[in-house]
């Protein structure tokens, strides 16, 4: 008997795994290392292993995830470069973040970009250790930064800026990495580096293409199954947002960042569905916003 009373406990427990609070990041982690001779690989698969526990095994947050629910990421990080003297590794990463869509098997890309600044500091078998106030690793600086960057965006797409708290995290760690000795957390330094990309985001007069994501996502792609249509019309209503947050801050880089990921849903979304008369005006105002992305904008006419 009391064996048996065991062996329910553990099936109950095998059971409840799924429903536990869960950590919010899946991230796939991929380090390309092609670039680099001479060096003793197996630093780089110490590294691996650190980014990919470091993003996944930490609670970024206060919120309630449960397995299933947490967000799917890559990172995938090219090194051109590695001091081991001095542990400084330079290269680049490209990040992107999925989010599911209601009612279907389907993805959709919510992020997407390459860091092309992406450097930082490491020995084999460092300790991976992050403090939001007192920033001093480069590399869980990153790490951090994308961490809260991705959890923002997400609930954003989730609720009307809901992002809000999270976002305001990955701003913090922007402002207290200045004084750190890599690139791409400075002010002005490139209108495209980490400062801009959440500067511009969290900008009052922006707030449009924040608007938009919510619009776009839950108005718009969630609907999709249920009732095209309307789904359809949400998103044409969300693409006039991008069209205003462009117009309020024209140098930032995130209407172009959007319609470069977006590009393939958003042909798909059109084509061969409503009237010329609907697609149009859409086709126009994309090829404004990325003409170099023409000639895909000419198939959502069709």
């Amino acid at each position: 008997m009391r064996n048996a009373i065991k062996i329910v406990a553990i099936i109950f427990a095998m059971l409840s795994v799924g429903h536990l609070s869960a950590q919010e990041l899946n991230a796939k982690v991929e380090l390309n290392t092609s670039r680099i001779d001479g060096t003793n690989k197996a630093v780089f698969d110490n590294l691996k292993e650190n980014i990919t526990t470091f993003l996944n095994e930490r609670h970024w947050t206060n919120l309630q995830f449960n397995n299933n629910e947490r967000i799917k990421c890559a990172f995938t990080i090219v090194l051109n470069k590695y001091n081991s003297d001095t542990g400084l590794t330079t290269g680049e990463a490209y990040i992107s973040v999925q989010r599911p869509v209601y009612g279907s098997t389907y993805n959709t890309v919510t992020f997407s970009r390459k860091d092309k600044d992406f450097s930082f500091y490491y020995h084999e078998f460092d300790q991976l250790e992050f403090n939001d106030d007192n920033v001093q690793n480069s590399l869980t600086a990153l790490l951090a930064f994308y961490a809260y960057f991705i959890i923002g965006i997400d609930l954003d797409t989730m609720s009307p800026l809901g992002g809000s708290e999270i976002l305001d995290k990955a701003m913090a760690v922007v402002n207290n990495s200045q004084n750190l000795n890599t690139s791409g957390w400075k002010a002005f330094d490139d209108s495209g580096n980490r400062f801009a990309l959440v500067n511009d985001y969290l900008e009052e007069k922006f707030a449009s293409f924040r608007q938009l994501q919510y619009k776009y996502h839950r108005e718009g792609l969630d609907v999709m199954t249920e009732n095209p249509d309307r789904a359809r019309t949400a998103i044409t209503e969300s693409i006039s947002l991008l069209k205003e947050a462009r117009e309020n801050k024209p140098l930032s880089p995130w209407p172009q960042l959007f319609t470069e990921y977006k590009r393939d849903e958003l042909v798909g979304i059109y084509r061969g569905q409503g009237t010329e008369s609907i697609k149009q005006p859409i086709y126009d105002l994309l090829v404004k916003l990325n003409a170099s992305q023409s000639a895909y904008w000419k198939q959502l006419l069709k």
